[in-house]
């Protein structure tokens, strides 16, 4: 295995890990906003207010594209362990 494989697999593994963490890191950063937008509408500073919501909105992001991430992830494995006899 040379240097450029394993850069090559490296960068397969940062890119794969950004898009399948991007809608779930999306989701929670859009919730967090409005909430933080409500809070300083009412005055209320409660910290349950941005954590309850949050888990929420992850957890139907999660739900909605759930099957997508998996795809991507064995994907990326089988590419991964199909290049693995060749490598050495």
């Amino acid at each position: 295995m040379n240097e450029a494989q394993v850069l090559e697999i490296g960068q397969q593994a940062l890119r794969v890990a950004l898009i399948v963490s991007a809608p779930l890191l999306l989701a929670s950063m859009v919730v967090g906003i409005l909430v933080s937008i409500v809070q300083v509408a009412t005055s209320l500073q409660d910290a349950t207010l941005t954590f309850v919501p949050k888990i929420l909105g992850v957890g139907v992001v999660l739900l909605l594209t759930g099957n997508w991430m998996l795809r991507t992830l064995v994907d990326f494995t089988h590419d991964l362990l199909t290049r693995l006899p060749g490598v050495f």
